[in-house]
Order: C-alpha cells, then sequence, then structure tokens
C-alpha cells in the first residue's frame, strides 16, 4: 500500500497544505467563471461603441430596429422600429444586444 506523505501528514503542515489547496480550487473557480464573464462585458462594450447611424439591432426584449440617432452624451440611442416613421424609441445604449452593420 502507498503512503502519500501529503495525505499521512499530521500536526500543523496538514492543515496548512489543506488551506492553499482550498486556495487554489477556489482561484481556479474564479477565473473560469469571472473571467469569461469579464471576456463577455468587454466585447458587448466594444459593440456599443462601434454603433452607427443606419445599423439594424436588436434590442434585449427581441424588438428589431435600426438606428436613427445617437446620443453619447446622455448614453441613448434613437431607433426606429418597422418601416413605420412615427414609431421612434429612445433607448439605452446597454440594452441592445445584437448588431447588424450598416453595409
Amino acid at each position: 500500500m502507498m503512503n502519500f506523505p501529503v495525505l499521512a501528514a499530521k500536526g500543523a503542515g496538514s492543515d496548512l497544505i489543506m488551506i492553499i489547496a482550498m486556495v487554489v480550487v477556489m482561484g481556479v473557480f474564479y477565473i473560469f467563471i469571472f473571467g469569461k464573464q469579464n471576456k463577455e462585458q468587454k466585447s458587448h462594450d466594444a459593440m456599443l461603441t462601434s454603433l452607427e447611424v443606419g445599423d439594424s439591432v436588436v434590442t434585449n426584449s427581441g424588438f428589431y430596429g435600426t438606428i436613427i440617432g445617437i446620443n453619447d452624451e446622455m448614453g441613448f440611442v434613437t431607433v426606429e422600429f418597422g418601416g413605420n416613421k412615427n414609431c421612434r424609441i429612445n433607448m439605452k445604449k446597454e440594452y441592445i444586444q445584437e448588431v447588424e452593420k450598416n453595409k
């Protein structure tokens, strides 16, 4: 039978090894969970900074529209939904989910 010194250790040294192992495992989970989230947030922010008039967008609520105005100071865009010129809504940039660039 094999005797692993780390697992068979007694006293304060084994407690220290257990704490280090827990910190390493938590660090790995943190990198996997929050690293992906930060990457997605950066790509969404880059998409929002590249918005231009005429781009087709999809909102978080699933509405399709076209950007007809951008107000960077206030952080909102004016979106026209459908072909109806009377259906224009000011909305925050953060609520845009997808962008298809105007060709």
